[in-house]
């Protein structure tokens, strides 16, 4: 019994502490996602499809934390069945706690709420193209790299290619490698609204009554002995509708909605 209930993930971090660490900052947050702000989802119903590991979400991005929390309610009420988040204490008691989400080494560690929140499954790395607010250039530590690679054959990952949360920034190539490399399944995923709701942290509400949307598409077609890194990343690129020039669909056509919550 003992054993089941120190039980560790992959970093260490206790799986009951993991646990109750979720359902606590998922009661907490829910209300920025169904009652200050609305927010539409579609896919929802590829998620109950997909293997338990190996597979890797690959989005957009808008602030550092509530694209992450918002997926985590999204992923989890999907997996349990349910058709939105109404009803917070049924998929929060049961979690999927193999979910995992690269972020900056730096932004994980830069105040006591991050410290928290990197306990619920982040993968951190040092970003080798930035640093503090500055411009750098650092190899890649392959620790970095590897880690990502065995959370994957451990669950679920969720990474933010651009490396941003600026709009139509370039697709970072080591995404691409990684896909190469492990060879997961590649679901993308396309968000908005979250930046004209919250402040670039995602902490704070910046502004209520926002219609937020999250898009799951299907996997991604990839030859991954065939096709080049260049060619990855423009898949990516693509999918998650961050091609330069390109402009996101905020239309609310209802024929295009799987569910959607009310405020």
């Amino acid at each position: 019994m003992w054993k089941k209930i120190f039980k560790k993930d992959l970093f260490g971090n206790l799986y009951f502490l993991k646990h109750f660490l979720i359902f606590l900052l998922g009661i907490i947050s829910r209300r920025r996602y169904q009652g200050f702000n609305n927010l539409t989802v579609k896919g929802m119903e590829i998620l109950r499809f997909l293997p338990n590991d190996h597979v890797l979400f690959i989005s957009n991005h808008q602030t550092y934390f509530a694209d992450v929390a918002a997926m985590l309610h999204v992923f989890n009420a999907a997996l349990n069945g349910e058709n939105d988040l109404s009803r917070p204490w049924k998929y929060l008691a049961k979690p999927k706690l193999d979910i995992y989400y690269v972020a900056a080494k730096e932004t994980m560690e830069s105040g006591f709420l991050p410290k928290i929140f990197k306990l619920t499954g982040a993968i951190t790395v040092e970003r080798t193209w930035r640093h503090a607010g500055k411009e750098v250039k650092r190899p890649v530590k392959f620790s970095d790299i590897s880690n990502i690679a065995k959370a994957l054959k451990s669950g679920w990952v969720i990474t933010f290619p651009q490396g941003t949360t600026r709009p139509f920034k370039p697709i970072r190539k080591g995404t691409a490698h990684i896909i190469k490399q492990n060879k997961p399944l590649v679901v993308p995923i396309v968000i908005d609204g979250f930046r004209r709701s919250f402040d670039r942290k995602g902490l704070q509400i910046k502004k209520r009554g926002i219609q937020q949307t999250m898009i799951i598409k299907p996997p991604l077609p990839i030859d991954y002995e065939n096709d080049s890194i260049d060619d990855i990343v423009e898949k990516i690129a693509m999918s998650i509708e961050q091609m330069p020039g390109m402009k996101q669909d905020k239309s609310n056509d209802e024929t295009e909605i799987v569910w959607q919550i009310k405020a």
